[in-house]
């Protein structure tokens, strides 16, 4: 049951980080004119990630200086990610050997 529940965890995690990664790539692109801000279809998409991505990078904004219009909560929120999955990594490695 545990490793059930860690593995949809960590499918969670990974849907989110692939989440963010599409997230911010999309903000490069808009930044660059690469993509026509004015489609709705495209403009549906990008509200509709921000609004997912929003509540995780809101806290750290708070938290993290101003860096001239450089955002680094993205980067922030993924590397949390990243110790969490390790986390719940030795959770079910205690879980194998120590049989909890």
């Amino acid at each position: 049951m545990v490793y059930a529940l860690i593995d949809i965890a960590n499918l969670l995690l990974s849907v989110v980080t692939w989440i963010i990664i599409i997230q911010v790539i999309l903000s490069w692109l808009f930044a660059f004119n690469v993509l026509n801000t004015s489609s709705s279809g495209v403009r549906a998409f990008a509200l509709a990630l921000e609004r997912i991505t929003d509540p995780l990078y809101r806290p750290i904004r708070r938290l993290l200086p101003d860096f001239g219009g450089i955002d680094f909560s993205p980067l922030v929120v993924l590397i949390l990610i990243q110790v969490l999955r390790k986390l719940l990594a030795g959770v079910a490695m205690s879980y194998a050997y120590g049989g909890a």
